[in-house]
């Protein structure tokens, strides 16, 4: 979860890299996301990673996928789920206002804390964790629908290795789960593909998903290479259209989207797990996530 404090400091091994690409044919050999990833692992970075054509379901990319890592702020993405399944029936759930309370209070990611308005209708706060990652929204969210439902939602969706554990917390304690949410990104890459193809639930709930999603306006990591507005790219932008959701917290940068272009569409996710001791290695995790998104561009453009 973005901003969010888990009172750990994050743990890495370093390891081999174990993956796989796609063939030598131009634009489909991922060489520099490849090369980029092995080297963080090399640096002592957990890494995981995959993407799929979108049309095909040919996995064009993947370096140990199964594995579950933490990823933060992206398990809102099954509450949002629940949410849009909440609303499918279209009545008026989607306008009554629901109230924050002192229970809900959380910092960091978010704009509705900093809002004059006490209560806002579901379908809005849906648009907020959406848009911002909201931690506030996120929790009343919870509160309103019920994490044992989202984890029943999640389980019924065939996902064994992906769950978001907990409510946004400023601190975690001994008896708070680890981290708010966690996956592999093999299961976060089938989520988006099923998603952008409505076979979520329904083609309705997840348009509806897909929506919040695209207010997105985080473009800091894999999709900081696709030259796109962060504030505004619901539309394609020179043959461009991205949905994603992304994941931060000490030691944790996470993102998994669908990407569409003119030549082919692709869904992607990568986690990175890592000791956030000192800037450099931020920054070198970001810059080789960037390096995935340029070959993810080549690759629909």
């Amino acid at each position: 979860m973005r901003g969010e404090s888990s009172g750990r400091r994050a743990r890495h091994a370093p390891g081999r890299k174990r993956g796989k690409r796609a063939g030598s044919e131009e634009g489909e050999n991922f060489d520099r996301g490849f090369k980029a990833l092995g080297d963080l692992v090399l640096a002592g970075v957990q890494v995981s990673a995959r993407a799929t054509d979108l049309a095909t379901g040919r996995v064009l990319f993947s370096i140990d996928d199964h594995v579950i890592m933490p990823t933060a702020s992206i398990g809102k993405v099954l509450l949002l789920v629940e949410v849009a399944a909440r609303l499918q029936s279209g009545g008026t759930e989607a306008f009554v206002s629901i109230g924050r309370s002192a229970p809900d209070a959380v910092g960091d990611a978010g704009i509705w804390q900093h809002l004059q308005s006490a209560s806002l209708p579901m379908s809005d706060l849906a648009a907020l964790v959406g848009s911002a990652s909201d931690n506030l929204a996120t929790n009343v969210l919870l509160r309103s629908v019920g994490l044992e439902a989202v984890r029943a939602r999640t389980e019924q969706l065939g996902l064994t290795r992906t769950a978001l554990l907990d409510l946004v917390r400023d601190q975690r304690g001994p008896d708070d789960a680890p981290q708010l949410s966690i996956g592999s990104t093999k299961e976060l890459t089938w989520l988006f593909a099923s998603l952008a193809r409505g076979e979520v639930v329904s083609p309705e709930v997840s348009q509806r998903v897909i929506g919040w999603l695209s207010l997105n306006s985080d473009l800091s990591m894999v999709a900081s290479a696709f030259g796109l507005d962060p504030l505004a790219h619901r539309h394609p932008d020179h043959g461009i259209l991205l949905v994603n959701k992304t994941g931060t917290d000490g030691g944790v940068r996470a993102e998994a989207g669908v990407l569409r272009g003119p030549r082919a569409g692709i869904a992607y996710a990568v986690s990175t797990y890592f000791a956030d001791t000192d800037l450099s290695t931020r920054l070198g995790v970001l810059a080789g996530m960037r390096e995935v998104g340029t070959d993810l561009l080549e690759y629909v453009h």
